[in-house]
């Protein structure tokens, strides 16, 4: 059981109420749940023709989206951080306290075995425990 536990989502996908319901199961009472989504700004020349008052706004609109999908759910808290997804993910649990993340992931195919997948970089480096909850 875990105090602190962080479920990372996308906001195109939402929090997951499979990986939701892991995350209050490990749960300890009194303890809390934090949603964080990473905001990825774009690399190379895209982000110098963007310029940061286009970055600000794109991090406002996601901040929103943020709030409305998670605004039904109570005790979450939601986060919203800029950075590179696995990084922020493992900085952010670090940085507060985290003591399990809740991940969920999709099948690998060969290009996660090349690359990794956001899950499997936050499985080999996060400082705590991670539970992976893959769709079948």
């Amino acid at each position: 059981m875990y105090d602190k536990i962080l479920v990372p989502m996308a906001l195109d996908h939402g929090l997951s109420p499979k990986t939701l319901k892991i995350a209050e199961t490990l749960l300890n009472p009194g303890g809390k749940i934090i949603a964080l989504h990473v905001y990825e700004v774009p690399k190379g020349s895209v982000s110098a023709y963007l310029g940061e008052a286009t970055i600000r706004e794109g991090l406002n609109r996601a901040r929103a989206v943020m709030e409305e999908k998670t605004a039904h759910l109570p005790n979450i808290t939601s986060e919203i951080v800029r950075g590179h997804a696995s990084r922020s993910i493992i900085d952010f649990t670090e940085e507060n306290g985290v003591d399990c993340i809740v991940v969920g992931s999709h099948r690998p195919d060969l290009t996660d075995f090349l690359l990794g997948s956001t899950a499997a970089r936050v499985v080999r480096h996060a400082g705590c425990a991670v539970h992976v909850h893959r769709e079948g």
